[in-house]
């Protein structure tokens, strides 16, 4: 499996890289990828998302340089910008004997692990899909499987500005808390290792060996 690792993106380039990738797999021309980045500010809204949950008014959103942008994946409405860790497994599920919900699954695994190693307990909510560290969330998913490619996936706040998601209401759940790794720890953290630690989870809970590329050696 592969995996490529970015820097901050602008949300649009990696959306188009994102359908470039899943159309590269189905066509059997790339192998699995995992792409991990982070995004410039931006609120994304899934399928069902209410535009209602997002708070803040568009002048607003401006004067922030926050984006808005509505996409395919499942999931409400969330936030992606600096110090937040987002993940894009481009996955040909059966390959992996998984469905859609033991694959969403296996992500939240991934994430706890992580969480572990840099010393917060993590934990998982039955019925609601993301990570949690005591009452406060810690990490959103949402994801798009197309003639059974995965994309979209994870964001785990870092070092994110916290301040922001105040502008929405997170994945429509309204009074619940949101949190970052630089918060629980009162310190903040290197994204290397963070991104280290989950591409090594990433290949124990899936079974694979991950191999470092770079965008100009994909046929995309």
């Amino acid at each position: 499996m592969l995996l490529l690792n970015l820097g901050q993106e602008p949300y649009q380039r990696a959306w188009d890289l994102q359908h470039a990738l899943v159309q590269a797999r189905q066509a059997g021309r790339v192998d699995d990828t995992l792409v991990l980045l982070e995004h410039d500010p931006v609120i994304t809204l899934g399928r069902g998302g209410d535009e209602q949950h997002i708070l803040a008014p568009p002048a607003k959103l401006r004067e922030l340089g926050v984006q808005v942008q509505r996409i395919e994946r499942g999931g409400d409405v969330t936030y992606h910008g600096p110090g937040q860790l987002v993940g894009y497994p481009i996955l040909l599920l059966e390959a992996h004997h998984l469905g859609v919900s033991d694959y969403m699954h296996a992500l939240e695994r991934v994430l706890v692990l992580c969480l572990s190693d840099l010393g917060l307990h993590a934990s998982c909510h039955a019925g609601v899909i993301g990570v949690w560290v005591g009452g406060a969330k810690i990490a959103a998913l949402g994801a798009r499987v197309e003639r059974g490619v995965t994309y979209h996936g994870f964001a785990l706040n870092v070092n994110t500005n916290l301040e922001h998601f105040g502008l929405i209401i997170p994945c429509g759940l309204v009074g619940k808390r949101v949190t970052s790794v630089q918060r629980e720890l009162n310190r903040p953290v290197e994204m290397w290792l963070v991104r280290e630690r989950v591409a090594h989870h990433f290949g124990q809970v899936f079974g694979v060996c991950l191999e470092e590329t770079t965008i100009s050696a994909l046929p995309v």
